[in-house]
């Protein structure tokens, strides 16, 4: 069954399925656009945790590693409660669009790119910060020179977060329905095609599916790996 999948997936890129390439391109556009997202949100907490000590920092400390482990379902539940007609956010009418979608891995992403900064900026030698404040670094200054330091285990946390949104079933199947409009893709992802043609029957398309998404997710690795061990170099 393998090798069939595997010649059913070129034959759908190669070809120029129309279904199989919006499914593709849809789900690349929903995870790096969760993933943007993410990053400005996480990285940015990450090195707060990691550089700084205040009150409260435990407390958000925790906060941050407990949401690590989020399950994706809790986190697609609650932005389907606050997207719905009569939900804090049910005017935006959003709820089973692609930026549904999107707030709902935010939240799955955003943690774990977060925790991997923190920890990786925490782990760096003392001496640095030493050395960044007896030259007179501000607070700032001295976050942008750890943050430099840390720039291979910051393009990790990069990494981390592309793969929780491309890989996410659950959240986006709540929040984004699964749906074709018109006969057209709106927002059904690699994903949850792969849910659907499972329950359908359709197993070779369903690993034509996966087939492609690993391949995928493999070619996008490689260029973030390329990227870190690049900035790692200079």
């Amino acid at each position: 069954m393998i090798p069939q999948a595997l010649r059913d997936a070129f034959r759908l890129i190669f070809e120029g399925d129309p279904y199989t390439l919006s499914v593709i391109w849809f789900s690349f556009k929903v995870a790096f656009a969760s993933l943007a997202i993410a990053v400005v949100i996480g990285l940015p907490v990450g090195i707060l945790l990691g550089t700084t000590r205040f009150a409260g920092r435990l407390g958000f400390l925790t906060l941050v590693n407990a949401a690590m482990g989020l399950p994706p379902v809790v986190a697609g539940l609650v932005t389907f409660m606050v997207l719905r007609n009569n939900g804090v956010l049910g005017d935006a009418q959003l709820l089973f669009t692609p930026a549904a979608m999107v707030l709902a891995q935010v939240p799955l992403a955003a943690p774990l790119i977060a925790g991997i900064t923190m920890a990786s900026i925490s782990a760096l030698p003392a001496a640095i910060k030493i050395q960044a404040r007896g030259l007179g670094a501000s607070r700032l200054q001295e976050a942008k020179i750890l943050a430099g330091q840390a720039r291979a285990s910051l393009f990790a946390a990069v990494i981390a977060g592309f793969g929780a949104t491309i890989s996410e079933v659950g959240a986006i199947l709540i929040t984004g329905g699964n749906l074709l409009v018109g006969g057209k893709n709106y927002t059904r992802t690699m994903t949850t095609a792969i849910v659907l043609e499972t329950r359908l029957g359709n197993f070779s398309r369903a690993m034509a599916f996966a087939v492609i998404l690993l391949f995928a997710i493999l070619i996008v690795n490689i260029l973030f790996t390329r990227a870190q061990t690049a900035g790692r170099a200079r």
